[in-house]
């Protein structure tokens, strides 16, 4: 997941608040970028401290006079000396300042101890009616950090993840249940007993529909900055799915069970990948592809710890910018928490870490060194060398060991069709606010997944996502479409990496990542595909699993 700045977006008028304007001068542009670019990184260097639980006041008085230099110095631009690219990029930065450069760092929900300071006992109707959506969210989140990161369970302390893991690696069919079950306080956390007005999730949603119009649905924007016309969004998650079903037995699963059918790769494989070797083999990889992250300067935070945000990002520590003829590239910080090893935490791992190459490959201006305008592109490209590691051939290479094909592919698909149900699930809801929730997760998932329905359950509820960023796990969903399509590309015109290729981050890096937010995701998507995005890439893919 990526993790945009962790700063309070503050909507105050960015000429209230600069003061008396020096006179402006003819070649100020690239002195008011310098100054951008040092506020920002002042910004990332608290959010990384913030992240860690550290403290960050003493980087206070820094950030502050970093910051009213830039406000000034974005002030004194003579913008009737620009040119066209010139004054986007002020317009750009005016944007950034306005939005995240005028406030102090505020404690950021869900981390550094703050869930266990609230109550989770309370009336959502009434906390939204006293405080807004805002707060609302900010309690929902909070409650769901708290068990999703210390759940009870005969005799020890587990987190959501490494439940998910376990599932998968289980034999013993009993044990799985035992452990989805214990899973309950999480989603319970979030919707309660599931009635609409006791329901923390239902009241939630109900609000922010009443701002919502059809135009303006979560899914729509998303799929518009990949290039997607809205309409097809519902109908290609559609035909994926029921392309999953076409290529499984035709038996039902209980949900415990799905994890177990879908995780063979995890279980083969998952003495080959202890949680000691996970960062030696995320480095390893990413070496043997030209993207040592050491010398990316990637900053790896994945030890549990009490209050930590219960979800896996990556945000930029530092911005990436050019230093005389050469590229430095920041400092991409990753956040994460593993108790155990084994494939799907590798797996995660090499996601985070293919945003960390993708932030640390930003070459364009200071103005634009932000992640792109499209969630949907970035989760996409993240994934790009992460896919790698459910191929037999890399993994005998890399782990000494291998499964099928078949095996690999549902390791690889069988997460990619979970977001997609959860996507099309959101949509449904979007579409319909007042429905049961239970109920439309159960016909998702029962129809495409042949997971037996439990509609008394509200085990949808396990994703952060679908409390704080309503439409976001549509970024996983459609970006599976856009990975498959990507790499095929790449393969067409490098041929295969799985041996590894020291020029494939250089060639990616230039093609795909390098502009940041300077250019339109779904113009340099359509540029790099030579046309528009469709899913025959992932249905072809999933093709190689039948029988």
């Amino acid at each position: 997941m990526i993790r945009r700045s962790l700063l309070v977006a503050v909507a105050a008028a960015l000429l209230a608040c600069r003061g008396a304007a020096p006179q402006p001068s003819p070649d100020s542009l690239a002195a008011a970028e310098a100054a951008f670019l040092e506020a920002r990184t002042g910004a990332d260097r608290i959010n990384v401290r913030q992240a860690r639980g550290q403290p960050w006041s003493d980087l206070l008085p820094a950030y502050r006079a970093a910051r009213q230099r830039a406000l000034a110095a974005i002030a004194a631009v003579d913008t009737l000396v620009l040119d066209a690219a010139e004054r986007a990029a002020f317009r750009a930065m005016g944007e950034v300042a306005a939005a995240r450069l005028l406030a102090d760092p505020a404690p950021v929900v869900g981390e550094a101890g703050e869930s266990a300071e609230v109550s989770c006992q309370y009336d959502p109707a009434a906390l939204l009616h006293d405080g807004g959506a805002t707060v609302l969210t900010a309690r929902i989140m909070a409650c769901y950090g708290r068990h999703a990161t210390r759940i009870p369970y005969r005799g020890r302390v587990l987190d959501r993840l490494t439940i998910f893991g376990l599932l998968g690696t289980t034999d013993d069919r009993d044990e799985r249940e035992r452990l989805f079950r214990a899973l309950g306080p999480v989603w319970q956390s979030v919707n309660g007993d599931n009635t609409p007005t006791a329901s923390p999730w239902r009241t939630l949603l109900a609000a922010r529909a009443a701002g919502w119009r059809d135009a303006s649905l979560p899914h729509i924007d998303r799929a518009r900055a990949l290039g997607v016309p809205p309409d097809s969004v519902e109908r290609w998650l559609e035909r994926v799915l029921s392309a999953w079903r076409a290529a499984q037995p035709d038996t039902a699963l209980e949900p415990w069970d799905w994890y177990h059918y879908t995780g063979a790769a995890s279980r083969v494989l998952e003495s080959r990948a202890p949680r000691a070797r996970l960062l030696p083999l995320n480095d390893e990889w990413y070496r043997r592809l030209g993207a040592d992250p050491a010398a990316l300067r990637i900053q790896y935070d994945v030890e549990p710890r009490e209050g930590k945000y219960p979800v896996a990002y990556t945000t930029f520590g530092a911005r990436p910018f050019r230093s005389g003829r050469e590229w430095d590239p920041g400092s991409p910080y990753i956040s994460a928490a593993y108790r155990i090893g084994g494939l799907d935490n590798l797996v995660e791992l090499l996601h985070e870490t293919g945003h960390a190459i993708h932030i640390a490959g930003i070459r364009t201006r200071p103005a634009w060194a932000d992640w792109p305008d499209s969630d949907t592109f970035t989760e996409a490209v993240a994934d790009l060398a992460s896919h790698d590691a459910f191929e037999p051939r890399w993994q005998m290479m890399m782990l000494g060991d291998s499964v099928s094909l078949a095996e690999g592919l549902r390791g690889k698909y069988g997460g990619v069709v979970l977001d997609m149900a959860w996507a099309l699930f959101e949509i449904r809801m979007f579409r319909a606010p007042g429905q049961d929730p239970n109920r439309v997760w159960a016909d998702v998932t029962g129809q495409y997944l042949q997971i037996r329905p439990h509609p008394e359950w509200s085990w949808w509820a396990v994703r952060g996502q679908l409390i704080e960023s309503p439409g976001y796990l549509l970024n996983y969903a459609l970006g599976g479409v856009l990975t498959a399509a990507l790499r095929n590309r790449i393969a067409s015109e490098r041929g295969s990496w799985l041996a590894g290729d020291p020029g494939w981050y250089p060639w990616v890096r230039d093609r795909l990542f390098r502009y940041g937010a300077s250019r339109p995701a779904a113009e340099v998507v359509r540029e790099f595909l030579g046309g528009p995005l469709s899913p025959g890439a992932i249905l072809a893919d999933l093709s190689r699993g039948k029988g």
